[in-house]
């Protein structure tokens, strides 16, 4: 007869078992072995067991095992599962939040547009809000410099089906951009902007693995003061490549400029005419 051992371990010092997430596209975890940082991008079964793939921040994408408490989710240590094909489905979404409705097609665009000042801006639009502008029939026109929004305004002549809304930087009382933002609103014109003074600080510190965006001395080109605190090189261009290839969806934005976009989008939208 076999004998019987009872478990004497208190409760409190029995072990957890991690709980089981299941490894669905884009949830960013940690591998506790590796510290490598990534998104789901997918899962395999190989004839070793069941595996996923990680894309981190840069691109690079690494191979682990599904093994029980094998990875950090938001600090806490999980285990990773295939997702199952009966679970349920949670609905798509664009990079801004939006529900994506699958086959909808683009609309044909409306007589209001939206202008971005600065090359950068425009590319984070794009790349966030893209999506749903295609879909509300919003072209986003690129402003070289906000010295040239009173010609733009004058030239575009908006109206009630033609509305025209600006986005700047820096918009703070007091500023140049300010004083000439005054010149041209009106009811069919709207002009927004954050406070920043480029819109890298518009992108959370967190999303691009800083602790916070530096200060830069007065009078210094801000981007390269940046690149030089940080101590990356002193590329600008690839700076905000790499800067913008971080920003997943509009989580990795901060309020102040998730605001003022949707603002113009609904702006340039509502009763405007196609």
């Amino acid at each position: 007869m076999r004998s019987y051992s009872p478990d004497l371990t208190p409760p409190w010092k029995k072990s957890t078992p991690a709980p089981e997430i299941p490894a669905e596209p884009d949830l960013v975890v940690e591998e506790v072995s590796t510290g490598f940082c990534g998104a789901v991008i997918r899962c395999e079964k190989t004839a070793e067991g069941p595996t996923v793939t990680l894309e981190d921040r840069f691109g690079k994408h690494r191979v682990f095992p599904l093994i029980a408490g094998g990875f950090l989710l938001e600090g806490r240590v999980v285990t990773l599962v295939r997702p199952t094909a009966g679970g349920p489905v949670r609905p798509a979404r664009t990079a801004s939040g939006s529900v994506a409705v699958p086959g909808t097609r683009a609309r044909v665009a409306r007589a209001g547009r939206i202008y971005v000042e600065g090359r950068h801006d425009a590319e984070l639009v794009e790349k966030v809000w893209g999506d749903d502008l295609r879909i509300e029939g919003v072209v986003v026109e690129y402003l070289g410099g906000i010295d040239d929004l009173p010609a733009v305004v004058a030239e575009f002549a908006p109206g009630p089906d033609a509305r025209l809304g600006v986005l700047v930087d820096h918009l703070v009382p007091g500023s140049k951009e300010f004083r000439i933002a005054a010149q041209v609103t009106g009811p069919d014109v709207l002009v927004v902007g954050h406070p920043y003074i480029d819109v890298w600080e518009a992108v959370k510190p967190s999303s691009v693995g800083i602790e916070a965006w530096p200060s830069v001395p007065r009078g210094e080109d801000w981007k390269t003061g940046v690149c030089r605190a940080l101590g990356w090189p002193e590329n600008t261009g690839a700076a905000w490549q790499d800067i913008l290839s971080q920003v997943r969806s509009y989580k990795d934005l901060r309020p102040e400029l998730l605001g003022r976009v949707e603002e113009l989008i609904d702006f340039v939208t509502v009763g405007g005419a196609n």
